[in-house]
């Protein structure tokens, strides 16, 4: 089915349910209800810390914000998607804006009077994320914060045995050899790395591909103009590492239990988004500087590989006023600070002031405020419309997690990303 038809078919069915009740019910006895993903670890205890903090700022308004599955949005997407269609929306649900929004096209508010420019957030938020707020004419999302994704994690005892020094290491040709290093001279695993999920293994190409042929090969990609023989030299890349740096376990895990392996010093390294260091931040044993530490992923300085996190508005809104609340709540300074440093991301405020951030998340910010560029996720909803996004985890997961076919899965991106 094209891709459009297939988006409009959903988008159809939700603005048809929500066409009786577009406006929302605005009675004062209705529950502010919010949806995320954050189930466990340091997503729980920073939506736990925000909810307790709006509920601090607004004492009189009944909410309920509650966690639905985890692993990247998938069960909370199915959730809100069903409930869109069936006429039963939510105030509000966590959710990536940019391209990701395209698959509740019909179906959201308007916040930018209301939110936006009430509270002047177009002036205190980066540009970029602005932009990636505003779909179908319209700013149904403020953002709570971001993530960089090409990271590299690495256990410093780990790294100090096989003599590596990890700011030598500026290449993914130099990368292997360091994973070679640890593998042949020491008790390590080389890479912890997942893969119970394609997404971990398609932002991690993601990073090779920028590294081996540059940004504008990854950005060329995501406009649907890739070249073949770059994807195939990072996927095989990518196959090289799997095939003899992992985990023997790896198939069966996700980026939680290999970052683990980290902290159990049993793993050299790992590639994520800096919501590792929310994990590692909550063991007192295992501190920034000290038991690991990072470097860009190698290849990639200069760049922050932008992933955003925000809350979305369903247009049919049962509690509009109450909805603006949450929203206007969450793009203030308080908000983003508290939610952050627990979450292990970085406010998208431009006025924040960095030293009441965690020094790795100060680091972090003024990177996202002074890098090269900034290409977005491939794996987190920012860089390619929704359909094209899975049909680019399908890729991996139907040829890259054993056995390896390098060219069926080039096809199969190439193909996700060119409709």
């Amino acid at each position: 089915m094209d891709r459009r038809a297939y988006l409009g078919g959903i988008a159809g069915a939700v603005a048809a349910g929500a066409a009786g009740c577009l406006g929302g019910d605005e009675s004062s006895d209705e529950t502010l209800e919010v949806l995320h993903g954050w189930t466990g670890g340091d997503g729980s205890d920073a939506i736990n810390e925000l909810t307790e903090l709006f509920n601090d700022e607004y004492p009189d308004l009944d909410s309920n914000i509650k966690a639905v599955g985890g692993q990247g949005n998938v069960e909370l997407n199915t959730t809100v998607l069903r409930r869109l269609t069936n006429s039963n929306p939510m105030g509000a649900f966590a959710n990536w804006p940019g391209k990701n929004l395209e698959r509740y096209r019909g179906s959201l508010m308007d916040l930018e009077e209301d939110v936006w420019e009430a509270e002047g957030y177009k002036d205190s938020m980066q540009d970029r994320v602005v932009d990636l707020c505003t779909f179908n004419d319209k700013m149904p999302a403020v953002p709570i914060g971001s993530h960089r994704l090409n990271n590299l994690f690495y256990n410093t005892a780990a790294f100090e045995e096989a003599g590596i020094d990890p700011s030598s290491l500026g290449s993914v040709p130099d990368f292997v050899d360091a994973l070679e290093t640890i593998d042949s001279e020491t008790d390590y695993t080389a890479f912890a790395h997942g893969m119970q999920a394609p997404f971990l293994g398609l932002q991690t190409w993601a990073q090779i591909l920028t590294s081996q042929s540059g940004v504008e090969a990854y950005e060329d990609f995501i406009a649907g103009d890739g070249d073949r023989g770059a994807v195939i030299d990072a996927l095989e890349t990518l196959q090289e590492i799997q095939e003899n740096y992992i985990t023997e376990d790896a198939s069966s895990i996700g980026y939680t239990q290999a970052a683990q392996k980290l902290i159990a010093d049993e793993a050299a390294c790992i590639h994520g988004g800096n919501w590792l260091y929310g994990m590692f931040r909550a063991d007192d044993e295992f501190n920034y500087g000290e038991q690991w530490d990072w470097i860009p992923f190698p290849g990639t300085e200069g760049l922050y590989f932008y992933h955003v996190d925000a809350f979305v508005t369903p247009g049919s809104n049962p509690t509009r006023e109450k909805t603006v609340s949450w929203q206007k709540f969450i793009g203030t300074k308080e908000a983003q600070v508290a939610f952050n440093n627990l979450k292990g991301s970085v406010p998208l405020r431009t006025d924040i002031d960095s030293s009441e951030l965690t020094d790795f998340l100060a680091m972090t910010y003024e990177d996202l405020t002074s890098s090269d560029a900034y290409p977005p996720t491939i794996a987190h909803g920012l860089a390619v419309e929704p359909e094209a996004m899975n049909d680019c985890k399908s890729a991996i997961g139907n040829n890259f997690m054993g056995p390896y076919d390098a060219e069926a899965a080039a096809d199969g991106l190439l193909e996700a990303v060119s409709q």
